[in-house]
């Protein structure tokens, strides 16, 4: 949680977020990932001054529990003074015990944030999906959370004025935006009414850019005119040097590469969707299927 610091902007964790995604449709399948749709509603984790702290986030942690689909799961929330916005004592079941910042007694509408997060850990836990540290593994609960319909809570629980600012979660809000839209996307969903932080609104939109950027690179047909043209140069030259590096050495991790195979060149992309590369014979305007989310790309190769 950051409270009244320095709030990181930007990209700085996208390759993880990137992988996260890729790894939560490899571990639930196509059919598992669209099971959370639709979002969980700003009505149903709505928290009022006037609701008695303990029940409201009983009631609170119960419907994000069946949003995530954890019917046996029973949540047991506390309050107490810690350095953390929350944690969770993560057993077998079928009760957990989650504790709550104190600060979140006077900021109730932020406890549905706090919730999402930890009973993410509990199903992550369940599912037996982590990724390797603590970095990253927080990294892949943020992007679980928020691909999965609950982490827009916690971008709109970014707030930030001249004298104070809040940011909860190990994402930057534009890295939250970012998984917001791909799963806007995917889903076919506008969140853009839910937010009522005029800061998590603006990295929504942020992120949204990105995501879109994703799905306009080659050798996808949406991609614009430098990009074809960039493409075009390299292609060329995987053509006329077949020794040679299968990429830029300046291009990204996500770019497009070229391999020779047996049967001529290739071209491997990462779907826009999940992130897994796909690997599709240059031979001029080609359709590919994602093997992993079964998206249908329509590519110029």
């Amino acid at each position: 949680m950051t409270k009244d610091s320095e709030v990181v902007h930007g990209y700085p964790h996208l390759d993880t977020v990137r992988a996260a995604i890729t790894a939560l449709h490899r571990r639930l399948s196509p059919e598992g990932v669209r099971s959370y749709a639709p979002s969980v509603l700003p009505g149903d984790v709505a928290f009022a001054d006037q609701d008695d702290l303990h029940l409201g986030a009983q009631r609170v942690a119960r419907a994000l529990v069946q949003h995530l689909r954890l019917p046996d799961a029973r949540m047991i929330v506390s309050f107490r003074e810690m350095e953390h916005a929350a944690s969770v004592e993560l057993t077998a079941g079928p009760e957990y015990f989650i504790e709550l910042n104190d600060r979140f007694r006077a900021h109730r509408r932020d406890i549905g944030a706090a919730l999402a997060h930890e009973i993410m850990h509990v199903l992550l836990h369940r599912l037996d999906l982590s990724f390797p540290g603590t970095r990253d593994n927080e990294i892949l609960t943020d992007t679980a959370t928020t691909y999965l319909g609950a982490g827009w809570l916690l971008l709109d629980a970014f707030r930030q004025d001249d004298v104070s600012r809040q940011k909860l979660g190990y994402l930057t809000p534009e890295e939250f935006g970012y998984v917001l839209a791909k799963r806007a996307i995917a889903f076919d969903e506008d969140p853009s009414a839910w937010f009522t932080s005029p800061q998590g609104y603006t990295a929504y939109t942020k992120g949204r850019a990105e995501a879109l950027h994703d799905a306009r690179q080659p050798p996808l047909t949406a991609a614009g005119w430098s990009g074809r043209h960039r493409y075009a140069k390299d292609r060329r030259y995987a053509r006329e040097h077949p020794g040679a590096a299968a990429h830029h050495p300046d291009a990204a991790p996500s770019a497009y590469a070229f391999e020779h195979g047996p049967d001529g060149l290739l071209v491997c992309f990462p779907c826009p969707t999940c992130h897994q590369r796909i690997r599709v014979p240059v031979r001029g305007r080609v359709r590919a299927r994602c093997g992993l989310c079964r998206t249908i790309l329509e590519c110029d190769t």
